[in-house]
């Protein structure tokens, strides 16, 4: 919270329980929730099971924290690759810089992706209008690409299309009946919410190949939150039996080697 206002959603089991879930070792749904590696069939639910795990806080500085969470008898049950995963927060001024770390502290190469999910109110919600902000590509003259889920959570590989003349996507409750607009092939770097007078308030910039954006108002009309999510990763395409290696927009991790991502949170407002 800063000046009052609150950006960060805070949760309610009526809409969205979470808050800003890491997604590991998988991002999105798996076809049946299933992938194959050496010849075994694993079961691993949407978003995998990092977001559900108790991380350790393992680094501690007035504006700074690192938490970490390493693989264990119960993750290589799901998961059979031994990791240690750190997610490190750095706040300076506006800016909160949100850090991934994964290394692989196994004896053989990984597979994983990973991801963000942070959820952020819309600014002076009205429930007596449809209309609920916008969304600022920093892009004028805009034309994205997008997929969007279309049989158990995954997707078909066809894009559709995206207008945007002055580069900014209007924000309605009607907005997503898609469910989730994912932008793959690193077509966008930021992107800004604006309140419903078109002034910023929040900006998420970063480095991903991928970048969603959901909130489940076709459910609920009422939400008062969109999500702006960061991917190294995404589901499945409908139909997919192959290996986890070989799943679109996988990352690969040699042993001993780390991989580091992450996004960067600015209130526009302050």
């Amino acid at each position: 919270m800063a000046n009052g206002n609150e950006y960060l959603w805070q949760g309610d089991i009526r809409f969205w329980g979470r808050r800003s879930p890491v997604l590991f070792p998988i991002v999105g749904r798996l076809w049946n929730n299933q992938y194959n590696h050496e010849g075994e069939t694993y079961e691993l639910g949407q978003h995998g099971f990092a977001r559900d795990c108790e991380f350790q806080l393992t680094y501690e500085e007035e504006n700074s924290l690192v938490f970490s969470l390493e693989s264990n008898e119960d993750t290589l049950k799901l998961y059979p690759f031994p990791f240690i995963l750190q997610i490190g927060y750095r706040l300076r001024d506006n800016r909160l810089q949100v850090i991934w770390n994964v290394e692989n502290t196994g004896d053989r190469e990984m597979h994983f992706q990973i991801g963000g999910h942070p959820a952020f109110y819309y600014r002076d919600l009205d429930l007596n209008t449809k209309q609920r902000g916008f969304l600022d590509f920093g892009q004028k003259h805009l034309l994205l690409h997008y997929l969007t889920p279309a049989e158990k959570g995954c997707v078909k590989p066809e894009h559709q299309e995206l207008r945007l003349p002055d580069g900014i996507m209007e924000l309605t409750s009607d907005s997503f009946g898609c469910d989730t607009y994912i932008f793959d092939n690193s077509q966008l770097r930021k992107m800004t919410l604006l309140d419903r007078n078109r002034k910023p308030y929040l900006s998420l910039e970063f480095n991903t190949p991928l970048a969603a954006v959901w909130s489940p108002s076709a459910v609920h009309p009422d939400v008062p939150f969109v999500c702006l999510e960061p991917w190294y990763g995404r589901c499945d395409t409908v139909g997919y039996r192959g290996e986890l290696k070989d799943r679109e927009w996988i990352q690969h991790l040699a042993p001993g080697k780390s991989f580091t991502g992450g996004y960067t949170i600015v209130l526009e407002d302050l």
